[in-house]
């Protein structure tokens, strides 16, 4: 499939309109008819979802919209290897967090980013949280995850996943997806004195 240009997305997408057509379904059209009103459709759904994903992956808002951007292009280039396994936004994901990893291969910016955010969590080191432990801190307690546990962190309790669609997505079983929430809740724990029965 022809690659778009990023204003074409953004384009199509604010003048598409399907809601009573699933997402499977909208795939099967873009790839029968390389109907791009359709794919305006399925990112109109998802972009949302996609650029959260990777501003609290890279903590920069204009690289993950830039990423953003990056990963439609690859998920309308690629989207012949959906193969309707699981949801397509799990899928999506996958392909948003693969741009993120060749992005960050790419460029020093991220390095840079991880450094901020290491001295981030420095200041914060010992720091006792408040009370209230949703979805508003996952932020704060991002900071003293590894890349991995970050991304699992985020398709988990961010972006609601299963353990399979996070499998999926990260490229890992699904043993090694429970491991690593394990751990890292464990890692939250310590880090801020968080007791087991105040972490789900």
């Amino acid at each position: 499939m022809a690659i778009w240009g990023a204003e074409r997305i953004i384009a199509i997408s604010e003048k598409s309109g399907a809601p009573g057509i699933g997402d499977h379904e909208l795939v099967a059209q873009v790839l029968a008819q390389q109907d791009s009103a359709a794919f305006g459709e399925l990112v109109r759904r998802h972009q949302s979802q996609v650029r959260n994903f990777l501003r609290k992956l890279t903590r920069d808002y204009v690289l993950a919209d830039d990423l953003a951007q990056d990963a439609f292009l690859h998920a309308w280039d690629k989207l012949h290897t959906y193969r309707g396994h699981g949801t397509f936004i799990g899928w999506l994901l996958k392909v948003a967090y693969t741009t993120f990893l060749q992005s960050k291969r790419k460029s020093s910016r991220y390095g840079e980013i991880l450094e901020e955010m290491g001295h981030d969590a420095e200041a914060r080191g010992g720091q006792q949280m408040q009370q209230s432990e949703d979805i508003s801190n996952l932020d704060k307690f991002l900071a003293v995850l590894t890349e991995e546990e970050r991304a699992v962190m985020i398709l988990s309790y961010a972006c609601g996943l299963s353990h399979r669609e996070i499998g999926d997505a990260a490229n890992m079983p699904i043993g090694t997806v429970k491991s690593v929430i394990f751990r890292s809740k464990e890692k939250i724990r310590e880090s801020f004195d968080i007791e087991d029965h105040k972490y789900g």
